[in-house]
């Protein structure tokens, strides 16, 4: 609980930056996804790492629960403030601090969104390529080790942030990585830190690495008749080493979403949305050797699209594609799964998860960035009925099941949160004890997003 005597030692160091209103309360306990309101006791603003470093030691010293927030667009519960407590909202700390062209990096606060940041880089010839569809902020995407569309070629989050500045339960700071390319020096911190949710520290500052923009960038649609075929294509388009920026798949339910939610006029068919990135003569190449494997597998109505504002459309459908997937049942709420597994393994995920889904009584249309092996079912739900989410829940602990069998992981890029923690023992076993002593070792008291991933 905070008490008003803690209410006012945290007042001190905001200066008015510091909230009770139910309304940002209850803005801060939403959840994208099935799980119910959860407001925290207070939600406060912080500019500064010293003022998060202040707001950790008060809430250290009395027992506070600390819940960090970046943008709210996290799956799986992770900014839920399941125990009360602060919610640290990052959305002041926002500015991008230095972009050093030569080096390919820049140094940014957590708060800043992945598309303001690539506005700031807009004349630097440089950009940031992760990108999860929401327009999150990076400190989020980190504590997620988030990925999306752009992955298969240009990694996830994990590849991407270098060096961090963290804020610790007590409120040490330190430092972790450097700007360097490659480093032998000491345990990985960073990559302990990211993918942690909020549960070893609070991350102010962030080094990340910027790629090249492209010369050239073609995109293209294709359907295919079943499911099985466009699958395989992935495949074979992996295998062969070609090089797809892009590369995803809707099934026919996905498509008569997005046709339904866009305008768009796309055959009720399985789909793959695809994007190249190179230099003018490798993209031509590409996408005539990637036309070839869709032909060889029966790939048909193709659309490509080369300039900015036809890609930005197709993107832009692709990415609203969740949100389409909702809006076939009024008042749904989604629980998500995320599997993902060996690319060889890809096409009979997907089968058996779709017939899965076709002998249950729920909805779930199915979609993903398959070229790393990475699907998701989007299981369709009353919020208040009990009974279906149990069975949407059974659904995704089966597809959970099915890929840790296939050689895969229960998630590939939503995390853990709240929503599949129960799941972590199965796919760990005895290193999730481990990830237990290593919390319990940097967070004693508990207080660091508690109740989430670990045991």
């Amino acid at each position: 609980m905070i008490s008003e005597t803690v209410y006012a030692a945290l007042s001190s160091v905001l200066e008015g930056r510091l909230s009770r209103s139910k309304s940002e309360l209850d803005q801060h306990g939403l959840s994208e996804t099935w799980f119910p309101l959860t407001p925290p006791e207070a939600v406060a603003y912080p500019e500064t790492t010293e003022e998060v470093s202040e707001l950790m030691k008060i809430c250290h010293a009395h027992e506070v629960p600390v819940t960090g927030f970046g943008a709210g667009t996290s799956l799986e519960g992770q900014t839920l403030a399941v125990k009360g407590g602060l919610v640290v909202d990052f959305s002041r700390m926002n500015r991008v601090i230095r972009v050093n062209d030569a080096d390919m990096d820049a140094v940014v606060q957590p708060g800043i969104t992945r598309e303001a940041l690539n506005v700031e880089l807009r004349t630097t010839g440089l950009m940031f390529p992760v990108d999860p569809g929401a327009n999150a902020s990076l400190g989020g995407m980190a504590m997620t080790r988030a990925s999306g569309t752009t992955a298969v070629k240009y990694g996830t989050m994990k590849e991407n942030v270098i060096g961090l500045e963290v804020v610790l339960a007590d409120g040490r700071v330190i430092h972790t990585g450097s700007r360097a390319r490659k480093s032998a020096s000491g345990y990985d911190l960073t990559s302990l830190f990211v993918g942690s949710e909020g549960t070893l520290g609070l991350i102010t500052e962030m080094t990340v690495r910027l790629h090249g923009q492209p010369e050239a960038i073609s995109a293209a649609v294709c359907s295919f008749d079943e499911i099985s075929p466009a699958v395989q294509a992935v495949i074979a388009t992996i295998q062969v080493g070609l090089p797809m920026a892009r590369i995803e798949f809707l099934d026919a339910e996905s498509v008569d979403a997005v046709n339904k939610y866009s305008g768009a006029d796309f055959p009720l068919k399985p789909h793959l949305f695809v994007e190249f990135h190179g230099s003018e003569s490798g993209v031509a190449e590409q996408v005539e050797m990637f036309g070839e494997i869709v032909h060889e597998f029966g790939g048909s109505d193709f659309q490509w699209a080369s300039k900015a504002e036809d890609r930005n459309a197709l993107w832009t459908m692709r990415h609203h594609a969740y949100w389409a997937c909702l809006a076939l049942r009024k008042g749904a709420k989604a629980v998500v799964t995320d599997i993902s597994v060996p690319i060889s393994k890809l096409a009979q995920a997907v089968e058996e998860t779709a017939a899965d889904i076709a002998a249950s009584p729920i909805d779930g249309p199915i979609l993903g960035h398959v070229g790393d092996g990475n699907f998701h079912a989007i299981l369709l739900v009353d919020p208040n009925d009990a009974d279906e989410i149990k069975l949407a829940k059974d659904l995704a602990h089966r597809m959970a099941e099915r890929a840790l069998a296939l050689g895969g992981t229960i998630t590939g890029e939503h995390g853990i949160g709240m929503g599949k923690k129960s799941l972590m023992a199965e796919e760990h076993g005895a290193a999730w004890g481990l990830m237990g002593q290593i919390k319990a070792a940097m967070d004693p008291k508990n207080i660091l997003n508690p109740g989430k991933m670990v045991p």
